[in-house]
């Protein structure tokens, strides 16, 4: 039950963020306007509500299949990058690279114990 009460908290946000998009007519989109209101929710609440947290950790191996519907939606838009192929290849690029770079660091930062602490270990005898 604490599932599927998780995942009803994650639609009702997405649902605030669409009505949000749709009544300030906002250049974001809905999901993402969703998740900005849900993470303001979690800042003033100071709490991880439990049904969130385990819809959110049920999610996390489907994080593939939720991203490849953009992703092959591009080829339907594919004749407007003719021309401009230097700049979408480049932006590729650097938005892979930064975003490799901030999943580590975030990952270094947050994570207990740190990567410092399994490097400085002794080793058994």
């Amino acid at each position: 039950m604490t599932l599927l009460r998780g995942f009803l908290w994650l639609l009702g946000f997405q649902l605030l963020g669409q009505l949000a998009v749709e009544w300030l007519s906002l250049p974001v989109s809905h999901a993402m306007a969703g998740l900005l209101l849900l993470l303001v929710w979690l800042l003033v609440t100071r709490r991880l509500n439990e049904g969130v947290a385990a819809a959110s950790q049920a999610l996390i191996p489907l994080l593939a299949m939720l991203i490849m519907p953009g992703v092959v939606g591009v080829f339907f838009v594919i004749d407007e990058f003719a021309g401009h192929w230097t700049a979408v290849m480049l932006a590729l690029v650097l938005g892979t690279l930064l975003s490799v770079l901030t999943t580590l660091w975030l990952m270094r930062r947050f994570m207990p114990g740190g990567a410092a602490s399994v490097d400085t270990e002794e080793p058994r005898p």
